[in-house]
């Protein structure tokens, strides 16, 4: 398999379920050359499936291409470890002069099939594989046959685009190598509840950041709702299989796995919804949109009591925390989905929004903004320290919610700081994870650092003279 072609790569961009196609016969924009901001197309296709946790991930590439890959993601597993090892066929340029790339992938597969028996390889193509026109579709096929066990070419060259390029790349990858290739396990045994019936249902775009997935499965379980397989958090290559089973799929606010949802409607007929497990008011309309879509009276009836029992009970354990946060002013910097996902959570507390971040968000995701906030919100597109900081004084933020590269940006600047992207170390999704946000916010905004480090140090002046500026010349 040669280099993605041109129609390929056009076909991955029209997506007919994405808001850009309601507004333009081209769909998405096309990549620019050189134009990786954010994450090349390999990026996002790792990104999208390194979560299933019993697969082999190999990088057919150089050896920057994999990095420093161990945990490289704030996902959590309930098992396997394997997903968190980089595994990379290390291209030098000898392999590239002396047309040794095909040979290293396979001798790579075999390894680590031998030394880690994996339920899978996935493998990912990057850039140099693909100028030179390495066929890892047919190695592959060679080295399934040998090992018995699936290998999956996933041709994701960085420079074919952008990070959500790569994240439909892994999706459609996934449809045409990997979902139907196996039926889902029986119906687990309800026999002594007769107003249950068991549905089968997927979440996908969901990743299990910081395992805040397992806040939400115990509701799922309750309701008697089979999550066959998120894509891909926490995930099994056997779950990943079945998915075309499902009676009905949820979008977990994501905008880059539309196509995975929208072909298995066209395939399967699976109907699907797009929601959000970020508050409490989308968490209990994911549920609501679930029992609506499979259309049980059972199921209606027990998610209204579910929803109610469950927002009693988060009310009323999120009311001493939101007499504290009341009002605090919040600059969140983040892109996608996150940047009015989060600001449902945020309002749910009592707190004012003040601007947001829309580098990576689509303009549903700035017209869902709009909704939340106001049509004369602040939207950030520029996020350099500098242009931060003054949005912060100029909007009196309390804190700043960002990714964890803006964290020395707000420390520096004596302005607290709470992490919201991949690399957290909390979860906030469902109901117990706005409990969790709200305690860290809270953390994290009374800190008694803040002050501390706002007030004179006792040697320094109360006017600091600043000394005249040595001239150096040199001869």
């Amino acid at each position: 398999m040669n280099a993605m072609k041109p129609k390929d790569i056009a076909e991955l961009l029209d997506e007919p379920s994405c808001e850009h196609n309601k507004k333009s016969k081209s769909g998405c924009a096309r990549p620019k050359p050189g134009s990786t901001a954010g994450g090349c197309a390999f990026d996002g296709a790792q990104i999208a499936l390194i979560p299933i946790a019993d697969v082999a991930h190999i990088v057919h590439g150089p050896i920057a291409c994999a990095g420093s890959s161990w945990d490289n993601r704030g996902t959590r597993s309930s098992g396997p470890e394997l997903y968190r090892i980089g595994m990379t066929t290390d291209l030098t340029e000898q392999d590239v002069v002396m047309g040794r790339g095909e040979k290293r992938l396979f001798h790579a597969i075999k390894q680590a099939v031998d030394d880690h028996r994996p339920a899978a390889v996935f493998v990912y193509n990057t850039c140099v594989p693909a100028l030179i026109g390495d066929d890892i579709e047919a190695v592959c096929k060679a080295a399934q046959e040998r090992a018995g066990v699936p290998v999956v070419p996933i041709d994701c060259a960085g420079f074919y685009g952008t990070k959500n390029l790569g994240n439909r790349i892994a999706g459609d990858a996934m449809v045409k190598h990997v979902i139907g290739t196996r039926e889902p396990d029986p119906v687990p045994d309800v026999s002594g509840r007769r107003d249950i019936r068991v549905h089968d249902v997927n979440l996908i775009g969901e990743y299990n950041i910081a395992g805040e997935l397992w806040h939400v499965l115990p509701l799922f379980d309750e309701l008697g709702l089979r999550v066959l397989c998120t894509l891909s958090g926490d995930a099994r290559f056997r779950e990943v299989q079945t998915m075309h089973r499902a009676e009905a799929n949820m979008m977990v606010c994501s905008k880059a796995l539309l196509n995975v949802a929208r072909k298995l409607q066209e395939k399967y007929r699976t109907p699907w919804f797009e929601g959000s497990i970020y508050g409490v008011a989308d968490t209990s309309h994911a549920l609501r949109e679930f029992a609506r879509l499979l259309e049980d009276p059972h199921l209606t009836a027990r998610t209204e009591a579910v929803v109610a029992r469950e927002e009693g009970r988060i009310h009323a354990a999120l009311e001493p925390w939101r007499g504290r946060l009341k009002n605090k002013r919040v600059l969140l910097y983040t892109g996608g989905v996150k940047s009015w996902s989060i600001i449902s959570a945020l309002q749910d507390l009592g707190m004012v929004v003040v601007a947001t971040g829309t580098t990576k968000s689509t303009e549903e995701d700035k017209q869902r903004i709009r909704e939340l906030m106001g049509p004369s919100t602040k939207m950030i597109d520029d996020g350099n320290p500098r242009a931060l900081l003054q949005i912060v004084k100029d909007y009196a933020a309390d804190i700043l919610i960002a990714g964890g590269r803006n964290m020395y940006t707000a420390l520096k600047a004596k302005v607290p700081f709470l992490d919201i992207n991949q690399e957290r170390e909390f979860g906030y999704a469902g109901y117990e994870g706005m409990l969790e946000l709200a305690r860290q916010l809270t953390l994290a905004i009374e800190s008694p650092v803040w002050e501390a480090a706002k007030r004179p140090t006792p040697w320094e002046p109360a006017q600091t003279i600043v000394p005249h500026r040595v001239k150096l010349f040199h001869a």
